[in-house]
């Protein structure tokens, strides 16, 4: 399984994290009603842009399978922190909800 992980401006439509272009630990765990993202990531501009949309992030994660369609999760960050610990060089994202999909059920 290939799995593509993407952090968006929510409104711009601005790619600040793409792991298909740039290798980019990280781990997602359920937190509360949320999900808690854990981001291996050095600090740049990119990430300094980040934070000062913290309240616009969309996550994407793809899961692609050999043996079925893709699966795409949309989570939406909304009012959950969004923190950069500089020691640790990690981003933490918290997501209130999410929505799973499959792209080809919505085709037209």
């Amino acid at each position: 399984m290939k799995q593509t992980f993407l952090v968006k401006h929510a409104v711009g439509g601005r790619m600040f994290i793409d792991s298909n272009k740039l290798e980019v630990p990280y781990t997602l765990v359920p937190q509360g009603e949320g999900w808690r993202f854990t981001v291996s990531v050095p600090w740049s501009e990119s990430i300094e842009e980040l934070l000062a949309h913290k309240a616009e992030l969309n996550v994407f994660v793809f899961q692609e399978f050999d043996d079925k369609p893709t699966l795409k999760t949309w989570y939406y960050v909304k009012d959950g922190p969004v923190e950069y610990n500089t020691d640790e060089n990690s981003l933490t994202i918290v997501a209130d909800s999410h929505i799973p999909y499959y792209p080809h059920e919505y085709s037209v």
